[in-house]
Parts: structure tokens; sequence; C-alpha cells
């Protein structure tokens, strides 16, 4: 009698569709996503994160994102239009309400001019708001582009197609994707950090750096600035380091295993997790401990240790790219400037938000210079829309505010690769349309380019999920472009 096929005739169809390199499962399996089988066993031992070079020569080698969650006003900060502030109050022309939608603008509106004076800055004649005063130091490191547009005008849906490529729930994050495509220099941190300011997380959610289909390996960590860095990251009461470090071996062993019998990139990852984890309880609390760094420093961003606030995250994004971390996001809330009263109006408001990010923005800018990172740290600023040029009035408001606007709003980009000193991009005498159909810059367009700069091919750089070759960039090459008029 042969024992192997006594065996086998006394599976069940369960055993037998879960067990053996040729059983149903595995042949599904390999039918469906072997691409990822194959990714797995090449990866298998090795830490997914690990530093790699990229495909393409790169500009950067990390990323620091400010965003500015829920649509600054670009008409009171960067786009300067002497004719809205002249006509500030007249009813708005019937050619800009034609066949538009409005989140909550209702009637006719009046058109709205900027309260605030605006004036030229460095040599390439930047126009600033008064509202930035200490950013407009540091005008000739800016890449300001005006003419960016979007297809969302909802908050959620326009930071989840900004941020991971697609308006519905599900997709990869733009640091997940960096990492996922180069890895990080520090194997004691994580590749991609996020912190939040402004009181909540924006209006996407978390999954704004969430790795989506990708490997969770890569999904961003959020750290706090008040108590524990990151929660669950320290051992249990009672647990030395000594036996949490021969769990973990334990746990290795049997997640090896696993892997090798079913190829799953996701046991890979749970792997590159518990180890990463396990480095980061001393990693850290060290990079987060912005204590030691000189009180002239602290002063110079305008933070305080142990508060939760937006300079805080600014110096912490610095020590974490000095430190080796890809892709740092920091999301502060409270852009969302409509004008229903005094908390979100662009009088009182407003101007307490350019408060709270001028000072830092420009000690961060003014840090990496000085210690030689901006060459190689590509900093971007910016919001998921803009603000319409009328007054959003909502309920009969006397308070001043704008509406959200998909049709054009302002970025702004420096270091890592970005022509410095430049403005691209034109808007209409109101600040309402893009007139230059070759001045529109997509949301597409700008992934596309962070992704060049860091030297990933957008359009290569590809994912199989569901049967699809999914890319950050959507699936039509036409509606991505590199936007080389930005690059140095």
């Amino acid at each position: 009698m042969n024992p192997l096929f006594e065996h086998q005739l006394h599976q069940t169809r369960r055993q037998f569709l879960q067990t053996g390199k040729l059983s149903l499962g595995a042949v599904a399996l390999a039918a469906m996503n072997g691409k990822a089988t194959t990714a797995a066993a090449e990866l298998d031992g090795r830490n997914p994160l690990a530093p790699r070079r990229p495909p393409l020569p790169a500009r950067a080698k990390n990323v620091i994102y400010l965003h500015m969650s829920g649509g600054p006003p670009q008409q009171d900060l960067f786009d300067y239009k002497p004719e809205l502030v002249k006509r500030n109050m007249e009813p708005c022309p019937d050619s800009l309400l034609k066949n538009q939608r409005f989140a909550f603008i209702k009637g006719h509106p009046k058109m709205l001019g900027t309260p605030y004076k605006f004036a030229q800055h460095g040599d390439g004649g930047a126009w600033l708001s008064e509202l930035w005063p200490n950013l407009a130091k540091h005008a000739d490191d800016l890449c300001i582009v005006r003419s960016l547009t979007t297809d969302q005008f909802n908050h959620a849906p326009a930071e989840l197609l900004l941020f991971t490529g697609s308006q519905n729930f599900g997709g990869a994050a733009l640091g997940s994707w960096v990492t996922y495509g180069l890895g990080s220099e520090n194997a004691d941190l994580p590749g991609f950090v996020v912190l939040v300011s402004g009181g909540t997380d924006p209006t996407g959610g978390k999954s704004l750096w969430g790795s989506g289909f990708l490997p969770s390996v890569f999904q961003g960590v959020q750290c706090r600035t008040v108590g524990e860095p990151i929660l669950y990251v320290n051992d249990p009461a009672g647990m030395s380091r000594d036996v949490r470090r021969r769990s973990l071996d334990a746990l290795q062993q049997l997640n090896q295993l696993e892997l090798r019998e079913f190829g799953d990139p996701e046991t890979l990852a749970r792997i590159g997790q518990y180890e990463l984890a396990f480095r980061m309880q001393a990693a850290v609390p060290d990079v987060m401990n912005i204590a030691d760094e000189p009180q002239q420093v602290q002063d110079e961003y305008g933070a305080k240790p142990g508060e939760s606030r937006f300079a805080n995250n600014c110096l912490l994004a610095r020590r974490l790219v000095e430190r080796g971390t890809r892709f740092v996001q920091l999301f502060d809330w409270g852009w969302d400037c409509h004008g229903t009263g005094p908390g979100d109006d662009i009088v009182q408001h407003l101007p307490k938000k350019c408060e709270q990010v001028d000072r830092p923005i420009a000690a961060l800018l003014g840090d990496l210079k000085r210690r030689g990172l901006l060459d190689e740290t590509l900093v971007v600023w910016g919001g998921e829309f803009g603000r319409t040029s009328m007054n959003e009035a909502r309920g009969g408001s006397k308070s001043l505010g704008r509406d959200h606007h998909p049709h054009c709003y302002t970025m702004w980009f420096a270091g890592g690769g970005v022509r410095a000193g430049t403005t691209f991009g034109e808007t209409d005498e109101f600040g309402y349309f893009i007139p230059r159909v070759e001045d529109k810059v997509a949301v597409r367009d700008v992934q596309a380019t962070i992704l060049h700069l860091l030297g990933i091919d957008p359009y290569r750089q590809k994912y199989p999920f569901q049967g699809l070759e999914q890319r950050l960039i959507g699936p039509d090459d036409a509606a991505a472009r590199v936007r080389r008029e930005l690059l140095a």
C-alpha cells in the first residue's frame, strides 16, 4: 500500500483545494496573481523597505508634502487679480455662472476681491499676499504654479484623487507608491510618515496615507507630537525586550513557512512590519524629541515641544528626512474658508491660519537650505482645489468667504530639481478660469512630475491587482504629463 496514495484518498475537498503546489487553489492563485507570487518569492528574506536605486536619474531623494486641507483661497494668497478687486461686490457676470455647479452658492452671487495687499518678491518678481511675510523672503526658492485644475469639487473625493489617483476609496497613496518604488534609507524608521495638525484628520481620512492594494508595509505611519509618538508600538507591561525579540523570531519562522507555502506578499509585509516596529521602539522617540534641537532653531520654527501644532510638524519633517525617511506628509486642517461666520471667513480666520504656517514653512525652507538638504528634498505646498472668485454668502451670511472651485488653484514646489524663482500658468482677470489650455496642470500631472523627480517612471510603475496593472496616474498615458516646464 502506498501511504501517500492512501493519504490522498482520505483528503477532504477543502484540504485538496487548500494544500499543495499543484492544488486548484494554487493554480487559481497563479492564474490570477502570478506576478504577486513571483514578487513575494523574489523578496523572500529581504526587507521590503530596503533602499533601491531609482530606474531613472533622480533630482530628489525625499519629499515633504505640506497639504492645506480644505482648499486655500488662491485669490487671497498667490493669484493677485486687480480687476477682481475693482469689481468687488458687483454682480457676478453671467459668463461665470453658465453651466457651472457649486457646492453651496445659491442664486446670483457677487464678486469678491481680496482685502489683502499684494507685492512682488525676489528676483523673479513673484506675487505674494501680505499674509506671507516670512515665506516672501524665500520667493526665489519657489516654483509657483497658478494653473492647477481638478475634476472634483468636494473635499474627500478631491483629496483622494490627489493622493491616491482615484476619487474612490481603495487606492494606494502617493507616499506608498514612492516607498514601494524606492524603499527607505533608514531601516529603523518608517519610510512614509504622516503628521496631522489643525485639530482633525483631513476630510479624505486615513485612506490618504493608506497602501490600498499595495502590501501594507508601504502604508504611511501616523506619528503624534503629544503622548506616545506611535500607539501600541511599545512592549506590553511585563514583557522584556529579550522576550519580545524571541517572540518575533518565532513569529518570523511561522510567517516564512506561510510565505513559502502560499507566496502571499502580505505575509512578507507582516514580517517587515513586526521587525520595523521592534526597531522603531528606540528610533522613533529619539527623532520625535524636538526638545533636543537648539532653542534658536525651535524659536525659528515657532515650535513648542509637547504640543500639537504645525510648527512642530515642520521641524519634525526636517529631522525625519535628515535621518533618511523617504516621504513625510503634513496635513493641516482648517483652510475651508466658506464665510459662514468669523470662524471660517477670509477676514478673521484666514489670517490666523496663515500665521500658523507662514513662519514654520519659511523656517523649514531656510533650515533645509542651510543644511544642504533642499537640493535633494522636494517640498510641495497646496490644497485639493481652489475657491470661487465670488462671495458665497450662504444663508445670507455677512462674513466673506469663497465656495469650492475645481477649475483653477495654486500650488508651489521648492528644492528637489524644480525651477526656483519662477511662476508658471495664468488665470483669467477674475482668477476663475485658465484661458490657455497648455497652461493647465492636472492632478495627474502633479503626480507624474513628483514621481519623475524622484527617478520613478510614472508610466511604468505598476502593480497587478484585480486583473489590471494599477498605476498612480491612472490607465491613460495622455491624462498625465511630466511638466518639464517646472524642472530646473
